[in-house]
Formats: structure tokens, sequence, C-alpha cells
């Protein structure tokens, strides 16, 4: 970290740029909501393209590029605060080629932003704000700040941009990261096997919450790789002491503010280590991986419970996330259209006392704790913040469907891109909840129609459809979470088109994605710093690269078998540093 300090020091002494013809916003009527969002900016942003970086060059400007998604709380904030301010986006528009970026059509790009401020920050998350040379290199970046400090900061940058801009090409050369060691080839063995998931297993205690479950003692996220390889450990070689944990951990986030218990579903995390206070948006993803999880931990946990968790969050996805194509949505936002985070879920008592029956109401006020004092200004989060009674509990599913007409009927902006890689998973949750209730089959079905009608043309994945318009440009994530969504509802319903789909989509994958080194998340990438890495680690979404490998174990197409064996059987010095990061590749290999 002190590397990083020092670095940082160093960058501060510099930055430039003759103007040339005037920029203007590129981004209304953009078919992704959320760069619509910023067409009215009066920030000139442009798109991240080969044309944009071309022009950073010729004018010889850094590309100032923002990063964020549709339900981000803190991006809006910091539109609100800093994008919509005139003298700020005056000083923008003059001093760099202002960019402005949409997480979930620029996966990689993401990524890679975001590793870049792990490394010198020692923080990631959106909004992420980074200075780029025309290059391509990566200089400096930074998380949401309020509008006074970023407009000095601005100010400062672009100072040091003109008087020496050698310096900040230079540094940002030098905090490029060194491309990963050539793998080494090793041998796929119990051994090794048992060798790995120890070393991922003492990561994992090492993070665990054995009070609140989960991982780590600040805000809490789903984690769903990790969750995952951890039940098929439990699956394997049960245990008690991580059976105990691995129950905490679903009942939490189950019983609290990270899941909606009135319209179903899960939000994306909570800002507090008790799973108490979340950020109100709701993505596809954690709600794909969360339904297959609880489906999953019912078995493996023998808690039948978990499966009415696994359908309220199908059920939610259908209900809110579908679209009348088929596909799925990409998520619904923290805010209501008014801008009041978290408006959509919270009630007042007085409205409550009206809306239901006393017995009704006398459950939602010892179980909800609408005598204590309010964490919103909004109104009460409904969620078991005291254990609920046998007699309690069915008014309390009595009173959320009382309630959920109400619901409806507020307003709650979506994010209407229907992302191919997004759908995938989404595919593989329905498809594996038909093992618990059949009547999936028919949206499992329409969503691979979608998916192999809408979102492959000549035989390749697009990677996003949006208001009309398609993103050509799949990554590596795109075609890993198709593939296995095309497998597991293969597996789920015999279906030989689906087999037959996946083995054609994954050959591309790894003709596109996989080179001598390791795997790319994107088939051209524009930064410079972007290198293959012998194996990609796990997030809040699987690792693409080890999804890949374990959809091609799975079809068997023997040369796809054969890849898939050489890369699994590579020796990696990351996940050697850092084995919790790769929860899905010792998964894989755990796997009889």
């Amino acid at each position: 970290m002190s590397a990083c300090k020092c670095w940082f020091g160093l960058l501060l002494l510099t930055l430039a740029l003759p103007a040339g013809a005037a920029l203007t916003n590129q981004l209304k009527n953009h078919p992704s909501p959320y760069l619509a969002q910023h067409g009215t900016d009066p920030v000139a942003w442009q798109e991240w393209n080969a044309d944009t970086v071309a022009r950073a060059r010729r004018e010889n400007k850094l590309l100032f590029v923002s990063v964020g998604y549709f339900a981000c709380h803190w991006c809006h904030v910091m539109q609100r605060e800093s994008y919509k301010n005139p003298q700020i986006a005056a000083r923008l528009n003059r001093e760099f080629i202002p960019v402005k970026v949409d997480r979930e059509l620029n996966s990689g790009l993401d990524d890679a932003l975001q590793q870049f401020s792990a490394n010198l920050n020692g923080v990631a998350g959106w909004p992420l704000n980074a200075l780029v040379t025309p290059e391509g290199y990566p200089a400096f970046v930074v998380l949401y700040v309020p509008p006074a400090e970023f407009g000095g900061l601005i100010d400062r940058l672009s100072a040091r941009w003109r008087e020496d801009d050698s310096s900040i090409r230079q540094l940002a050369h030098r905090a490029a990261p060194p491309p990963a060691l050539k793998p080494v080839a090793g041998a796929l063995n119990p051994a090794r096997a048992e060798k790995t998931m120890a070393a991922f297993l003492a990561g994992v205690w090492q993070e665990a919450d054995l009070l609140h479950g989960g991982f780590g003692t600040v805000s809490k996220f789903p984690m769903a790789p990790q969750l995952d390889a951890l039940l098929t450990r439990q699956a394997l070689h049960p245990d008690p002491k991580l059976a105990e944990f691995l129950r905490l951990s679903f009942d939490q986030m189950a019983a609290l503010g990270l899941r909606d218990h009135v319209g179903g579903g899960f939000f994306r995390y909570t800002v507090d280590p008790g799973w108490d206070t979340p950020h109100f948006e709701k993505m596809l993803y954690d709600n794909a991986h969360l339904a297959a999880l609880y489906g999953r931990a019912a078995g493996v946990l023998r808690q039948p419970r978990y499966r009415d968790i696994a359908h309220s969050t199908l059920d939610f996805m259908r209900e809110t996330l579908a679209d009348a194509g088929g596909g799925f949505y990409t998520s619904t936002s923290a805010v209501d259209a008014s801008g009041r985070e978290g408006a959509t879920y919270l009630w007042e008592p007085e409205e409550l006392s009206r809306r239901l029956s006393p017995e009704m109401y006398a459950a939602v006020r010892r179980v909800w704790r609408l005598d204590a004092p309010r964490a919103f200004d909004a109104g009460y989060l409904p969620a078991e913040n005291r254990p609920p009674t046998q007699a309690e509990r069915p008014l309390l599913e009595e009173a959320a469907r009382v309630l959920r007409p109400l619901r409806r009927a507020r307003s709650l902006p979506i994010d209407d891109k229907r992302n191919a890689g997004l759908n995938g998973l989404a595919l593989s949750a329905f498809s594996r909840s038909l093992a618990l209730d059949p009547a999936y089959r028919q949206t499992a079905d329409r969503l691979q129609a979608f998916l192999l009608k809408r979102m492959v043309r000549d035989g390749r994945l697009l990677k996003a459809r949006a208001r009309g318009q398609v993103f050509p440009d799949a990554e590596l994530e795109d075609y890993a979470y198709v593939v296995q969504g095309l497998v597991d509802h293969a597996e789920a319903t015999g279906n030989a088109e689906s087999r037959a789909q996946a083995i054609r989509l994954a050959r591309v994958a790894w003709r596109d994605f996989w080179r001598e080194r390791g795997w790319l998340r994107e088939a051209r990438p524009l930064l410079a710093t972007v290198a293959p890495e012998p194996a990609l680690a796990d997030g809040a979404l699987y690792s693409p690269s080890a999804v890949l490998i374990g959809a091609s174990l799975r079809l068997g197409d023997a040369e796809l078998a054969k890849r898939a064996r050489t890369s699994l059987a590579w020796r990696i010095p990351a996940m050697s540093a850092d084995p919790y990061a790769f929860p899905t590749q010792a998964g894989l290999l755990a796997r009889p």
C-alpha cells in the first residue's frame, strides 16, 4: 500500500491539451437506460470505442472514463452533484475527453479499471472515475467524491498534465500490472484437488463472519461463488462446522434486510455487517445466483424451507424483470421516480394499520419492529428483525399478499437492457429449478428460445439488446454464462438443440478468448494494460473462465473437453496467493 501512496503522490505532479473541435454529448436517447440518463448532462459524454480513443490521441488529451450502472445509488448522487454542475462540466469538456460507460455493456473494461482501483487505492466500486492516457494506460482513479473535492481534483490533475504530460505517461506505464506468469502444466489428481480446497477453506475461515453469517465485517454482499463452492464441499465431505456456517448465512440473508419480504428477490447488498440496511438496487444476476443457491442448499443442508426462498426469488424475476419477448431485464433502481432511495419498499405504520387486519398488523408491528426508531426517512423496511412465532408466520405471509399489489402501484425504474450473459444466468436458475418445480419449464423454454433466436446472430452472441438496438460485441462472460445456461437446460429438459448450440458457442468462445497464456475478457480490448490471465478470479459473478471450463467438460465434445482439462490443469500463481478469490476454479478441481 505504501508503494501505491507513493505513486499517487508522484502522479499529482502532472496533466494537457490543445483545444480541438467542440465535443457534444453523444448519449441523448441512447438505448442503454443508464447512458440515456446522462444524455442531458452538460458534460459532453462520449462512448467508449476506438474512435473516442483515437480522438484523445489526436488532441493529446486524457480520457476521463466514468463507469457506473443504472441501479447504482452513488452513481445517481454523483451525477446530480457533479455531472449536472455546469462549472464542473465545462472543466471536464475543456480539459479531457469525457467518456461515460455502462459497466454492463463493457464488463471487461470495468473489470480492468476495478483492478486498477483496488491496486492503487485499496478499494473499488462505482461510480468509478478513471483518467486514461491517450495510449490506453490508466493513470488515476477515484470513486465517489463530493463536488467541491471533485472540482479541485480535476483542476489539479489537468494542470499537471499541461505542465508535464510525459511524467504522467511514465507513471502510468510503471503502474501497469506486469504480465501474468506463463501458466505451468500440472496434474489433475485428488491430492492437488484437496490441497487447493484446503487453501480455499483457510481463506474462507479468515473472512467468515461467524456471528452474522456471510463474509467480511463492514458491508455484506451475497458472495455467491464462495457459497456455491462451499455447498459443493459440504455435499462431498459433510462437516458440522461448515454446515452450521452455511445455515447461518442462508438464514440471515433470507430473514433480514437483504431480502424483499413483500415482493420477493434480493437487494444487491447491505451497508452494515448485520444484513439490516440495504442499498435497494436489485440485480438480475444476484437473484439468478441466489435462486439457484437456495434451491441447492435446501437439499445439501436439509432445509426444505429454502425451497420457498428459491421459489419467491424466481417469481420476483418472472413478475418484475421478465420481458414479453422471453428475456429478462438487467435490474431495478435503488431510487424511485422521484429520486428517493428505497421509497418503493418502505412503509409507514399508519398505512399498514389501515391496510392490514388487526391480527396481521400486530404481527408485522412486532416482527418488523415498527416500535423501534426508523432507519429510513420514507418508512420502515419489512424484515424479520424479531424471529416470528409459529402463529405469526402465516399472518406475515398474508400481510405480504395484501401489500404486494399496493407495492406494484409504486414507481420502480427498470434498466430494460437484456444482456446475453445475465440471461444465461437466468436460464441456469430456471433450468435447475425444474428439479424442485416443473412449473418453471415454460419460463426456461421461452428464455432458451429468446437466447437462441434473439441473442445469436451469424453464429455469434450479441452482447445485449436495448430499445430496438443491438450491441454486437459479446464478451467472455456472455459466452460462458449462455453456454452454461444451455447445458443446464439440455440436462434438465433433454433438449438436443440446447446442447448443440452450446457446443457451437463454446467453440467460438475458446477461439476468441483463450490464448497460450490464458484468458481475455474482451476479444479486442482498448486498454493497453489488458493481457491474458491463466484464470479469472470470481467477483460478484462467477469466474467466466471457470464457468466455460466447467460447461465444456459437461458437453460431451472431445475437443472442448481436452481444452478444458488443459486449462484446468494449469498451476496458477495468483490462485495460490489468494485462493479465496478463486472459489469456482477450486470447486471444479474438487468435483470427482
